[in-house]
């Protein structure tokens, strides 16, 4: 079995690194868009609820592969139809790594705006309300008060999407893209020992999922909150 793989080995390892590098950039944006969906849900005017809502709701409910197809050939297509249409440009490639992050952020986004929604919801109204009387500016409000609880609060539901936003960045090789899932498929059928790779990446889905999993942990062992059973135990 190692013989067979070993060979390939490089070439896995570039194709893991691609599917890191998608996982986190795209964990990043999404936290952004997280963060200014729950702003804009909870403070935001009407209007904007309303469009925040609607986002939600609409990417929650499409499914992911779809999503990605839509943003990666229906937005290289509109792009260059607008091109057409102005004259500024005569063709315009997506990139399959700018498609990819942004259609993962995009789809995680959704997700992490109702997570910080959620924790924004648990913060005690009495800190804020202590904030505003001690006069501190509504700008440092947010950074001191607001942001420490709110991601604090945040944690588990970060780390559970975390995992799954891992899992859907395999949708990548479907536009292309040189990640893990691409490469092991080209090496299985080029060895013609497709169970064996495909089984490879599985345990490296494996194990970076179960060393994510202990860096969240660690994370919110510190950070985080104690269970009613821990705090008796304090």
């Amino acid at each position: 079995m190692f013989e067979i793989v070993l060979p390939y080995a490089g070439f896995l390892l570039s194709g893991a690194l691609v599917t890191i590098s998608v996982g986190l950039t795209s964990f990043t944006l999404a936290l952004f868009f997280g963060l200014f969906g729950a702003w804009g849900s909870l403070r935001g005017r009407p209007l904007v609820r309303r469009v925040v809502s609607s986002y939600t709701l609409v990417v929650r409910a499409i499914p992911d592969l779809v999503l990605m197809l839509l943003i990666y050939y229906g937005g290289q297509a509109l792009i260059n139809q607008i091109g057409d249409w102005t004259g500024l440009w005569n063709y315009y490639e997506i990139s399959t790594f700018g498609a990819s992050t942004t259609t993962i952020a995009f789809i995680f986004g959704a997700y992490m705006t109702e997570t910080f929604r959620g924790a924004a919801l648990c913060i005690p109204r009495g800190e804020i309300e202590a904030s505003i009387a001690f006069g501190i500016p509504r700008s440092r409000q947010f950074t001191r008060v607001i942001l420490p609880q709110l991601m604090r609060y945040a944690l588990p539901g970060m780390g559970n999407n975390w995992q799954v936003l891992m899992k859907t960045t395999a949708l990548v090789s479907v536009i292309g893209m040189e990640d893990i899932v691409f490469n092991s498929f080209q090496a299985g059928r080029s060895s013609h020992h497709m169970f064996l790779f495909l089984a490879a990446t599985m345990l490296a889905y494996l194990f970076t999922t179960a060393i994510s999993g202990i860096v969240f942990f660690a994370f919110a062992k510190k950070y985080g909150l104690k269970t009613r059973a821990e705090n008796a135990l304090d």
